[in-house]
């Protein structure tokens, strides 16, 4: 047998070169806290513009005007719910976590020296000490804007991000782009090790007007296919350890290994543009039991990586809480509803011909209060305390990891834009029914050779992919179909080594194994 040192290098050559193969990188979770369901409702009235300083304007006119103030998605950073991905920027590479969003598309990071505000006291304090900071005198390939209409604000809602623009190399699984993205920033939200956002949206609604990092791969060619694809785990109860398999996120195509049957895709509705991703709710059971929903724009529904709970239109979601025995709304907590805690709610929502089913678990956020027999449910009146009508443009629903957990989700770029849904594997965590919920609401077991989880690889003669993605809870201070077609597919990819230093790490208890 070779010895050590001839392996390592063999191998750590071969994930070198350029790929247009599909890079699959595991999730890692952090340990779960109480859910502050408010917080959640209002960064998400705030992302998608139904609280906002230019609420009179409709979602088109906001988010391609180019202004000193501007208010844009932003992904929440509460509950357990936010994946966190590493990124590389600039020559020499400095290395970044970014939250991955599907509901907003701007890359921003924050750049020394950085301060926490508080805007209602007018107090600032130092970012932590931990979070990685962008130091653009280090990189030769960083450009700054000179000009002031390159000065944008991110309203959170319970706080703000402002900051200038510039541009530099950015890498991600060894695919590298230049990209436009925010600096400078002045923030009363992140702290730990999370850095900042990478959106995986469209264009359309990029407040830098920078094409984002995936689509600009996409049509530079250097993806096998359009897509995003996610596997998202919930938070295992019963473990002691920080960090928890959190799942799998796919660039440039699908892992086969993850889910079963075919990929449900159904086209984006007709006449909405390429901004959000979107899709049309078409159905709703509860415990079994049809509840009729309003259709066209009221049902336009954004599927939503960063967000952690389901909102929609105010009748619909007391509709579906009327089937509920012993819901009422909650006093404590405008907007969401309330059930006795030893009630399983089983909801399904379809958005063509299968109907998915949620997980009992996942439709239950926890008690209202400590100690009491009162839970709150996941879906939420998002439009509680807002005055922009559905016909402004802005999706009436959205649906986050409360049901994103329930399925493998793929985003395909094709020509209308597309999102499938299909059935976790046995390997996922799935049952291989579509019509009820899991039996089981605890993580999968993703283990491999090494004592930590990660996914194993769709053949065994490939490497599994090495980068880890943390999803957690930083402290807050305050095979592409003809067009207009929905079609199924099931494709098979290949994962790609993506970091040397992490695929050192993963061969050495395994080369020490076999010697």
């Amino acid at each position: 047998m070779a010895p050590l040192a001839f392996i390592l290098p063999s191998l750590l050559l071969s994930g070198l070169a350029v790929s247009a193969d599909p890079v699959h990188v595991p999730l890692a979770r952090r340990s779960q806290r109480r859910l502050d369901v408010n917080a959640e409702a209002l960064k998400l009235k705030f992302k998608y513009g139904l609280l906002d300083r230019n609420a009179a304007l409709p979602l088109s006119a906001r988010y391609m005007k180019r202004a000193n103030s501007a208010a844009i998605p932003i992904v929440n950073q509460d509950g357990d719910s936010s994946y966190f991905g590493s990124i590389t920027i600039g020559t020499p590479p400095q290395t970044f976590n970014v939250i991955l969003d599907t509901g907003s598309s701007d890359l921003w990071v924050p750049i020394a020296p950085c301060s926490q505000c508080n805007e209602n006291t007018g107090r600032c304090r130092s970012c932590a000490p931990d979070m990685p900071l962008f130091q653009p005198s280090q990189s030769s390939s960083f450009k700054a804007s000179n000009s002031m209409n390159d000065q944008i604000e991110i309203d959170y809602g319970s706080g703000a991000v402002k900051g200038t623009l510039g541009s530099d190399s950015v890498t991600m699984g060894g695919f590298t782009m230049s990209q436009t993205f925010l600096t400078k920033l002045t923030t009363n939200l992140l702290e730990g090790t999370v850095s900042g956002i990478m959106g995986l949206a469209f264009s359309s609604i990029a407040s830098t007007r920078a094409t984002p990092f995936w689509q600009a791969l996409s049509s530079a060619g250097q993806l096998s296919s359009p897509e995003l694809s996610f596997f998202l785990t919930r938070a295992d109860p019963n473990s002691q350890s920080l960090d928890n398999p959190g799942g799998v996120f796919t660039l440039g195509g699908t892992n086969s290994s993850l889910f079963t049957g075919n990929i449900e895709f159904n086209n984006m509705p007709a006449n909405s543009q390429a901004s959000f991703w979107l899709q049309s709710l078409s159905a709703v059971t509860v415990n079994g039991k049809s509840v009729s929903i309003t259709a066209g724009d009221s049902a336009i529904s954004a599927i939503d990586t960063g967000t952690t709970l389901i909102g929609g239109p105010s009748a619909d979601v007391a509709a579906i809480w009327a089937a509920v025995p012993g819901s009422s709304p909650s006093l404590e907590n405008p907007g969401f509803f309330g059930f006795p805690c030893t009630t399983d709610v089983a909801v399904t929502v379809s958005f063509g011909g299968k109907a998915w089913p949620i997980s009992s678990q996942d439709m239950n956020t926890g008690p209202d209060q400590p100690g009491s027999s009162t839970c709150l449910g996941a879906i939420f009146d998002l439009t509680m305390g807002t005055n922009i009508p559905a016909s402004s443009g802005n999706p009436s629903w959205v649906f986050g990891d409360t049901f994103l957990k329930n399925v493998y989700t793929v985003f395909r770029a094709s020509s209308p834009p597309a999102v499938g849904f299909a059935q976790l594997s046995s390997l996922a965590g799935g049952t291989g029914a579509t019509t009820s919920a899991p039996a089981s609401a605890s993580s999968p077991s993703l283990t491999g050779l090494s004592s930590e989880p990660i996914i194993p690889p769709t053949a065994p003669s490939v490497i599994p992919p090495t980068v880890i993605v943390t999803t957690g809870v930083p402290s807050s201070s305050d095979g592409s179909s003809p067009p207009g077609s929905n079609d199924s597919t099931n494709t098979a990819s290949r994962p790609i080594s993506i970091s040397r230093i992490a695929l050192a790490l993963f061969l050495i208890p395994l080369v020490t194994a076999l010697l």
